[in-house]
């Protein structure tokens, strides 16, 4: 027994000459097995069963071993995860090396916007923006609440409540450009094109990318949304020049961004995708399709109703004006080149007041174009100015071109060409303070000074006349006489006295405007006539304030002018010149109800023709020409810039009470009734009607005013006491100037200041032939 016992014990061999335990003798996974304490018994199974057995063990280990679509989906996961973790981490070392290379978040502040200079006209509506992004900076709230609900809906849709960066954004960018097989999409939030836009170059990066999305991140906490969305509309580029919405909306619509409505707002907030391919000045249709696309995403997003979006695209396409256009940027450009000498340089925001009236400026530019338009092209004219101002020498309005669009050179005040016989009065002026009146007479007839034999636009001679006809016709050899007996320095020292600024020639053919003056200054100084004897300086800048009105920088300080001519010379001048236009040369420009006074002028073959003329109200100056020079086609003074100049005076005075020129208010309204001067004796004027000239009564009180007899020309113009004179010679006859070499003592006074040449002005001729005027013209055939 015991024996037997042992040999239970004893572990048998099997039959198969191997070890019966394996790895499932302990515990057993089939169903037909049993477990016997540690020892399995098997049942034996069918065949069919023992067959499936071995495929069985194989699938049973490969799911333990991970296989099948689970284990798939598990390998996925896990090796996700693993990249995710390396992915962060080179993320984050990628962010802390690029961080590393910009300055401390401790120093970053906003740039500083650059300054903008508003320019408004007298009442406050704005001429034209300068400076570097083209408008002034807006608060939000002042802006139409269109443009920023058509910004965020098209470009950032989540920008409220994201954190700066949008990851849902990014990664439908992403989708959308894996698609589509190219760059639809940008990922990019408002906040990191701003930070962009502050900091940052354009250049695609990696470095500049991470350095964008810190800097949101920064943005979004130190600034509220609504700062961040008002300093991204204020400096973002809308194309053509335009940073910001008010310059986007002046440049595109002529208006404020203030007062855009949905379909403009729209139109500016689609730029942003592409300013200079999407801008309505290169291409209106492309600008209002893309207009469209966010005034349906604007619906999409519950911003507007369908009913706002039909309306909104039934509205005509936005067609840009030309850049720059209008004349208004004439003056704009004068303002900037006066300001740094006023107020240094520009480092803020400031507003400058003007003396411009805005609709002056539009009747000035249209007054130019009309004419230009409807004979310019036949007669060789190309180009045009007008400069208008008032008795303080305030400008109202001023044209520096036929299209500034075409051509920024200002023609009014950079170009300085001669004035012709538009320079004639200041002789004249100068002659009365010696102590001749309008009724001195001279001999018309020709003349010759040294080698210069001036003589008449017609070469006709109308013998003796009084100055008053003489100034009237615009006879230059009266004229000549006159310089001969003012001395050219005496002419020069009037003329500047009067505002002239440009250097003169001091020779005899001054008296025929042969020294460059600009219109500005020319007009500037016809003013001192217009307003009885005071200087007035052409300025166009009033005032200059910061932006929000606080400070004044500068103000001006004509309101004080000095007397530069007597009253009585004013006023005589003035009598005299209204006979250029009832009488004379001057003709085209008669305005209907006011009295006006004036001068014409031209220069040799009629290339430059001016008129210079003035009411109670304004002086105004206009110049046709060509910019190289080239003559005219017998374009004069009396021509096509007196006919300007009474179409834009007309429009100037409408709905103006007439009111008389200084020294004539004796005379009525319509300058009908006004006998004028011309070839009528001042005598014969009815008596409460004549102007405060002063009327010779024999031959001897004409001749000693023209000869300047002693004492009794110092009692009518006591300016003339003192003053050092040489007096032409009188004739023993007692007759008026002669003809011919007038010198003393075989002096013709002039030494080597000899005049260039002859510059005529014609009278009108009905017949209107050909004149000519020098031995040049005769032998060219001109």
């Amino acid at each position: 027994m015991a024996g037997r016992g042992k040999s239970r014990d004893r572990i048998e061999p099997s039959f198969s000459g191997r070890d019966d335990r394996d790895d499932d003798d302990d515990f057993s996974l089939d169903a037909d097995d049993r477990v016997v304490r540690g020892r399995s018994t098997r049942r034996a199974a069918p065949k069919s069963s023992r067959a499936r057995q071995p495929e069985r063990r194989k699938r049973d280990r490969r799911d333990r071993e991970g296989g099948g679509l689970f284990g798939l989906i598990r390998r996925i996961v896990y090796w996700c995860i693993v990249f995710g973790i390396w992915a962060g981490i080179g993320v984050a070392g990628l962010v802390i090396y690029y961080g590393s290379r910009m300055p401390s978040a401790s120093t970053w502040a906003i740039p500083e916007r650059p300054p903008n200079v508003k320019i408004t006209a007298v009442d406050g509506s704005v001429i034209a923006n300068r400076g570097t992004t083209g408008g002034e900076a807006l608060a939000l709230e002042d802006m139409s609440p269109y443009i920023p609900e058509a910004i965020v809906a098209i470009e950032d849709r989540r920008f409220y409540s994201h954190f700066g960066v949008d990851p849902l954004g990014l990664a439908r960018a992403f989708v959308t450009n894996l698609t589509t097989g190219h760059m639809v999409q940008g990922g990019s939030t408002l906040t990191q094109q701003l930070a962009k836009n502050l900091f940052l170059s354009p250049d695609r990066t990696l470095e500049r990318k991470v350095q964008e999305v810190l800097l949101a991140l920064w943005l979004e906490q130190k600034y509220t949304k609504d700062q961040i969305l008002a300093m991204y509309l204020n400096r973002v580029f809308f194309g053509s020049n335009a940073y910001g919405v008010e310059a986007a909306s002046r440049r595109y619509f002529n208006k404020s961004a203030r007062d855009v409505n949905l379909g403009e707002a729209a139109l500016l907030a689609g730029l942003v995708k592409a300013p200079s391919r999407l801008s309505p000045a290169r291409d209106p249709e492309a600008a209002n399709a893309r207009a469209q696309v966010v005034l349906q995403t604007m619906r999409e997003q519950g911003y507007i109703t369908d009913d706002e979006v039909k309306t909104a695209m039934s509205q005509t396409p936005a067609k840009a004006k030309r850049y720059w256009s209008g004349a208004g940027h004439y003056v704009a450009d004068m303002v900037m080149d006066q300001l740094p000498a006023l107020i240094g340089d520009v480092k803020e925001d400031i507003v400058v007041d003007t003396t411009i009236d805005k609709t002056l400026e539009k009747r000035a530019e249209q007054s130019l174009n009309d004419v230009l338009g409807k004979d310019g092209a036949k007669l060789d004219a190309s180009q045009a100015a007008l400069v208008s101002l008032d008795g303080t020498g305030a400008i109202r309005a001023l044209v520096g071109g036929r299209d500034y669009a075409d051509s920024q050179f200002n023609r009014a005040v950079t170009a300085k060409r001669q004035p012709g016989s538009s320079f004639k009065p200041f002789v004249y002026a100068a002659a009365l303070e010696k102590g001749l009146t309008p009724f001195s007479v001279f001999n018309d007839a020709p003349i010759r000074i040294g080698d210069w034999t001036p003589e008449n636009y017609e070469k006709k001679y109308n013998g003796e006349v009084t100055l008053a006809t003489a100034l009237a016709k615009s006879l230059n050899t009266v004229a000549a006489q006159l310089v001969m007996y003012d001395g050219p320095d005496q002419v020069i020292k009037l003329a500047h006295r009067l505002g002239i600024e440009s250097e003169l020639q001091p020779n005899a053919s001054i008296a025929l405007g042969t020294s460059e003056v600009s219109l500005m200054e020319l007009t500037g100084a016809y003013a001192a006539f217009m307003n009885g004897g005071y200087k007035a300086t052409p300025h166009v800048i009033r005032r200059v304030t910061t932006a929000d009105g606080s400070k004044v920088l500068y103000e001006n300080t004509y309101d004080n002018p000095p007397r530069v001519l007597s009253e009585a010379i004013a006023a005589n001048m003035n009598t005299m010149m209204m006979g250029v236009i009832n009488q004379g040369t001057g003709k085209s420009a008669k305005l209907a109800g006011w009295q006006a006074a004036g001068k014409t002028g031209t220069t040799q073959n009629s290339r430059d023709a001016l008129f210079v003329g003035f009411t109670s109200n304004l002086t105004t100056g206009v110049w046709f020409g060509n910019d190289d020079g080239k003559p005219m086609k017998k374009v004069t003074g009396g021509g096509l810039p007196a006919k300007a100049w009474q179409e834009f005076m007309v429009a100037a005075h409408k709905g103006l009470s007439p009111a008389p020129l200084f020294g004539n208010g004796q005379f009525m309204a319509d300058p009908a009734a006004n006998p004028g001067v011309g070839d009528q004796p001042m005598a014969s004027v009815e008596p409460g009607a004549a102007p405060p000239l002063e009327e010779p009564t024999t031959i001897g009180s004409i001749l000693s005013g023209v000869f300047g007899g002693g004492a009794d020309v110092r009692e009518r113009n006591p300016q003339a006491t003192d003053r050092p004179r040489r007096q032409p010679m009188a004739p023993a006859n007692g007759g008026p100037v002669p003809p011919a070499d007038v010198a003393q003592d075989g002096d013709d006074g002039y030494g080597d200041a000899l005049p260039p040449g002859d510059i005529g002005e014609p009278e009108p001729s009905p017949a209107g032939r050909p004149r000519r005027t020098t031995l040049l013209d005769l032998i060219m055939g001109q």
